[in-house]
C-alpha cells in the first residue's frame, strides 16, 4: 500500500513539475496569429476595357479566315516531303489572331 502511494505521489509531483514548463508564447505571436486567420481580400480591378473596334474585329476575322484556307494545301505539301518555309509564321499568326479575336470578344 505505502508502495501504490508513493509511486502515485511521484507521479503526480513530476507531473506538476513538467507541467510548469510550458513555453510561454513570444510577444507579437498572438498577433501575427490573428494576422495569418484572416481572409485574404481579392485585388479590386477597377480598369475597364474598352469596347472592340467592330472594324477591326471585321479585319482580323477576315485576316484569320484567309490564313486557314492556306494551311490545308500546304499541309498537302506536307505529304510529298515539302516543307513551306512559311508555315510556321502562318500557323504562329493564326494562333494570335485567335487569341486577340477571343479576348476581345468574350466579357
Amino acid at each position: 500500500m505505502k508502495f501504490r502511494f508513493l509511486v502515485l505521489a511521484s507521479v503526480l509531483s513530476c507531473a506538476l513539475v513538467l507541467g510548469g514548463q510550458i513555453r510561454p508564447f513570444r510577444p507579437g505571436m498572438r498577433e501575427a496569429e490573428q494576422l495569418s486567420n484572416r481572409p485574404e481580400t481579392p485585388p479590386q480591378v477597377t480598369a475597364k476595357r474598352q469596347p472592340a473596334d467592330p472594324a477591326q474585329l471585321q479585319r482580323d476575322a477576315k485576316e484569320l479566315a484567309s490564313l486557314a484556307k492556306l494551311i490545308p494545301s500546304e499541309v498537302e505539301q506536307l505529304k510529298i516531303g515539302r516543307l513551306p518555309k512559311d508555315l510556321d509564321a502562318q500557323l504562329k499568326r493564326i494562333e494570335k489572331l485567335s487569341k486577340q479575336l477571343r479576348r476581345e470578344i468574350s466579357p
